[in-house]
């Protein structure tokens, strides 16, 4: 079965994860697999993930979209063997992960890379070998009490601000996706990185 790429969200699975910082990821894949054509669940047990196949906004071609179950930190444990399988190659990777060093509501996209102290791009990087595929980082902001704080933070739930911000940039984050799918980095690049909340 060929397909075109694979689009993984980041997150922790479990329902005491649900709608926490940390799992922007899982949300998105949620958005994204609503505007998305012809979406089939496979099993992902083999690649310790729920997976599905689907039609993108974008374009005719069929994508992988996987959200891990790997727990955050074994992220590469899921999407090297899943990638290694359908033949992907990096440059077809889209990452999307929450990030502390953007605020809520703003986003950026990038191929490549450090990982910002982040483990589930840490995994991904060390099991591929490589950091070159791409990220869709979602501003999740920083704790306002300081550095020691951050777990706590990232596995806090979203309040309903957060909540509001990340409704309104869904949409926009699934326009990146689209432009990513259709090949225009460049366009998605723009996109995402200049998107500010109305």
């Amino acid at each position: 079965m060929a397909v075109a790429g694979l689009i993984v969200g980041l997150g922790n699975p479990g329902r005491q994860y649900e709608s926490t910082r940390h799992n922007m990821g899982f949300l998105f894949v949620d958005e994204l697999l609503r505007e998305a054509r012809n979406v089939s669940s496979m099993s992902g047990d083999k690649f310790r993930c729920e997976l599905w196949k689907a039609t993108l906004p974008g374009g005719p071609d069929q994508w992988l979209v996987a959200k891990p179950q790997t727990f955050m930190n074994l992220s590469g444990e899921c999407v090297q063997p899943l990638a290694a399988w359908h033949r992907i190659t990096p440059d077809r990777i889209l990452v999307v992960h929450d990030e502390l060093d953007l605020l809520p509501g703003r986003m950026k996209f990038k191929k490549g890379g450090g990982n910002a102290g982040h483990n589930g791009l840490k995994s991904i990087t060390q099991r591929l070998g490589t950091p070159d595929f791409y990220r869709l980082r979602l501003g999740i902001g920083r704790s306002p009490h300081g550095g020691e704080d951050t777990v706590n933070w990232v596995l806090g739930r979203l309040t309903p601000a957060d909540q509001d911000a990340f409704r309104k940039l869904a949409p926009a984050a699934v326009d990146v996706v689209r432009l990513f799918v259709q090949g225009d980095v460049p366009a998605a690049t723009h996109a995402a990185n200049s998107f500010v909340l109305e």
